[in-house]
């Protein structure tokens, strides 16, 4: 959980409080800092929640590629021909792609 998410629930109870606070006394201004201080809380949360969906998706892609990385270093040494011919046909499409008529 990022520490985002943690300031920012707290900025929210604590405007919250203090909203209820001002209803209590009748005091405005109390009310109206209270909302914003939801407000800002609300927002740190949310950059907090992106944060962490941001660093899962990093983590998901990090083991794909680390899985497809040791599925092409096993096929790559398990069939070293087969790997070869496939490369030599990839550079030769590639090459008659390239060529001017």
């Amino acid at each position: 959980m990022d520490g985002n998410r943690v300031y920012g629930t707290a900025k929210n109870v604590a405007g919250k409080v203090e909203e209820g606070f001002g209803h209590a006394t009748g005091d405005v201004r109390s009310q109206i800092e209270g909302k914003v201080k939801q407000a800002a809380g609300a927002a740190q949360d949310l950059y907090g929640q992106a944060r962490d969906t941001a660093s899962e998706a990093t983590a998901a892609v990090r083991d794909t590629a680390s899985s497809a990385e040791d599925k092409l270093r096993n096929f790559i040494e398990d069939k070293p021909y087969t790997t070869m011919i496939v490369a030599l046909c990839v550079g030769w499409l590639l090459g008659r792609t390239h060529r001017p008529y």
